[in-house]
């Protein structure tokens, strides 16, 4: 359900201070972001934090980024939010639908060009890697996997897991990375294809929905799935889990975000954008095991937790808006012929 529009409250007049952030005395009030879940990225420790440097209050909220994007649009006329977080295909759709608006917030030079919209209308936060999340206790003795082909051997059957890529977007990001690191591009899916068929021949476990869970109880002891998830069963699960980024190589999928367009709250909207990409707003990130977009802001500390990077070279932005719009063929594609 959404939340009712709130009024705003008083705003002081100009938003001051480090990285461009606004004090508890310059700004209060409020701000309604979309797709804010206390439990996800830890949002629930960066709501608070806002909260206590910038004295804007921003409701919890739980819908998923598809939700965002149909409420921004079913409340065109008269919108409720003031800011929206979602994947980079969501903000591509969301531009497209004109119910967002560029801004370019504190930081914007330090977000690397294929991680931004030229002109603001949205921008990572964040960011996730695709790569293998592997249960070494699951293995039954047989090596880590080091790269796509590993899958393929015999060894693994059974083992290896993956999200369907015809429905789930995890799914569908595994099959771009598989298919650039096989020598396809947007236009031309047949590596991922070919490979998907050659995998099925391994007995793969193809679930519809997140598999988290199922890693961890070995399973599934090989999942296609983000570092972020990797990191957490490992040092906050305690579990023997490993993330491995393919030799042949992976991609970066931005989470960003964006300022709704006619929002109610425009100036504290802007405010809660410029604190994400602070020090401090950036620092909750790296400790929740999501790669923050400014490399200045991870400390030494939450860099340990992070594959070297070494490993991160093998993963490459990717033209996102391409990506997009590639999506339903590729599924279309993926179930008309993977068996």
């Amino acid at each position: 359900m959404p939340f009712p529009r709130l009024r705003q409250t008083l705003l002081a007049a100009a938003l001051l201070g480090i990285s461009g952030v606004a004090s508890a005395a310059q700004a209060s009030g409020n701000a309604i972001c979309y797709n804010c879940p206390p439990e996800w990225a830890d949002w629930g420790s960066q709501l608070r934090l806002i909260q206590q440097e910038t004295g804007i209050n921003v409701p919890q909220d739980n819908k998923n980024s598809g939700q965002s994007l149909a409420q921004l649009v079913a409340e065109r006329s008269n919108p409720v939010a003031d800011v929206v977080y979602y994947g980079v295909s969501f903000g591509i759709q969301a531009a497209y639908e004109n119910v967002i608006e560029p801004y370019q917030p504190a930081h914007w030079d330090e977000i690397p060009d294929g991680l931004k919209d030229p002109e603001g209308h949205w921008f990572t936060i964040h960011s996730g890697t695709m790569g293998l999340m592997v249960n070494v206790d699951a293995l039954d003795g047989a090596p880590v996997p080091t790269s796509w082909s590993d899958l393929l051997k015999p060894e693994y059957r059974g083992m290896v897991g993956y999200l369907d890529p015809a429905s789930a977007f995890v799914g569908y990001v595994g099959a771009v990375a598989i298919n650039l690191a096989l020598g396809g591009d947007m236009d031309d899916f047949s590596p991922a294809i070919d490979y998907f068929n050659e995998l099925a021949a391994n007995q793969p476990i193809v679930p519809q929905q997140t598999s988290y869970a199922r890693v961890l109880s070995g399973e599934i002891p090989i999942l296609l799935d983000y570092d972020f998830n990797a990191y957490r069963a490992r040092h906050s699960d305690g579990a023997n889990v490993e993330f491995v980024i393919p030799e042949e190589g992976s991609v970066v999928v931005p989470y960003v975000m964006s300022l709704v367009k006619n929002g109610p709250n425009p100036d504290n909207g802007r405010a809660v954008l410029d604190f994400v990409l602070s020090d401090q707003g950036q620092a909750v990130w790296a400790n929740a095991y999501l790669r923050p977009v400014r490399e200045s802001a991870i400390s030494e500390e939450a860099r340990e937790v992070f594959l070297p990077d070494s490993d991160y070279a093998r993963a490459k932005t990717v033209d996102y808006d391409a990506m997009a719009a590639a999506q339903r063929s590729f599924s279309e594609r993926y179930q008309a012929e993977v068996r």
